[in-house]
């Protein structure tokens, strides 16, 4: 008899680092913010971080989803702009969106008709992909990181070693635990900030409070650091909402960037429409009108305006240019310093400059 997901999953595990042992064999849980007790036996919140007589064990050596994107998909609009993060993601996640784009590796072992199965890899190959392929970061995604986060350190070990960026794409559902167990290994963080009200994160499984402290501790402790909000019509949509999302993220700092992406229907939420250019427009400027000075629309490539691009926040220069994840044109000087008047924008930008070919967007430091 054929061996099931959970079965499989679970024979790819090691010790976790990030917990501490209770009375009577149980465990606390510290990768995500449900610091999960968890009682012999038993799984925590995730399904994919459980108890083995006393001891947590965590996923470790494989992946379910990998591919090598444009940094812009991640999206990461102030990072290395025109290179590529080889992706990797795992099975589980903290929460249940009804929403969620990768359901399929997210819900797995919550979902019946979720999962895939793994592929087993180490942390020398995954880095040797990246290489291979001209990435300059590796990120972990597709599932929700935090609660695979000692896998994820052991892939950043040999990707800094390699001369790598590293980035987590995240909700954002952390601890302090978790986030200073990642420092000196990940570079830059997204956090989806996915409402404003309490009730709908109470909806996903999730606390409003958590996901504003995470974004909080993020900045603080020197990630690089950009927010998305998917922008559901009906549901977090209103002029109200978006704007105490970005009247909050600009309280953090106004250089933060914050992404008001476009929704499709996917999952459960079959109801509510596709997020159109007119609504993103609207949530973008709102983010304009609070202060912040770096608003992108996203996932409606060349329908909304001036909102897929960068400006200097100086002399309102147009200094990178895009078209989707694709780079038209980059006007800064090496370190993020804009051509026309000299200011330095906020990133993790090329050492030295990159050009543009009748191709596209080339840098030397992806012809390996």
């Amino acid at each position: 008899m054929a061996a099931t997901l959970d079965e499989i999953i679970d024979r790819l595990v090691l010790e976790g680092e990030l917990y501490e042992r209770l009375p009577g064999g149980k465990v606390r849980c510290h990768a995500c913010g449900h610091r999960c007790v968890i009682f012999p036996g038993l799984r925590g919140i995730c399904k994919v971080r459980f108890n083995d007589g006393g001891t947590l064990r965590v996923p470790w050596g494989y992946v379910a989803a990998l591919q090598c994107d444009p940094t812009e998909k991640k999206p990461f609009f102030h990072v290395l702009p025109g290179s590529h993060t080889l992706t990797f993601g795992m099975l589980g996640c903290d929460l249940h969106c009804d929403f969620c784009h990768n359901w399929v590796t997210s819900q797995a072992l919550r979902d019946p008709v979720a999962g895939i199965p793994p592929e087993m890899v180490t942390p020398e190959q995954l880095v040797a992909l990246a290489l291979r392929h001209g990435g300059d970061l590796v990120g972990s995604s597709y599932n929700e990181p935090l609660i695979t986060a000692e896998w994820a350190v052991a892939v950043f070990k040999r990707a800094k070693e390699a001369g790598l960026l590293t980035c987590f794409i995240s909700n954002g559902n952390a601890t302090r635990e978790v986030l200073e167990y990642l420092r000196p290994w990940c570079d830059c963080y997204k956090i989806d900030l996915k409402a404003m009200n309490q009730k709908n994160y109470r909806s996903l499984g999730g606390r409003l409070e958590t996901v504003l402290d995470s974004i909080q501790m993020v900045h603080d402790m020197g990630f690089w650091l950009e927010v998305v909000t998917l922008v559901i019509p009906g549901y977090n949509d209103s002029d109200g909402e978006l704007r105490q999302a970005a009247r909050f993220i600009a309280s953090v700092s106004p250089d933060i960037p914050w992404h008001a992406t476009a929704f499709h229907q996917d999952y459960k939420m079959l109801e509510n429409e596709s997020t159109g250019p007119r609504t993103l427009l609207r949530a973008a400027e709102i983010g304009v009108q609070e202060g912040l000075r770096y608003v992108y629309a996203g996932n409606l490539p060349g329908r909304v305006g001036p909102f897929e691009h960068t400006y200097c926040p100086q002399c309102r220069t147009p200094v990178i240019e895009r078209w989707g994840f694709r780079i038209l044109a980059y006007r800064l000087q090496p370190g993020g310093a804009c051509a026309t008047c000299g200011y330095r924008l906020p990133g993790v930008w090329w050492p030295d400059t990159p050009q543009m070919t009748g191709d596209g967007f080339v840098h030397s430091l992806l012809l390996r």
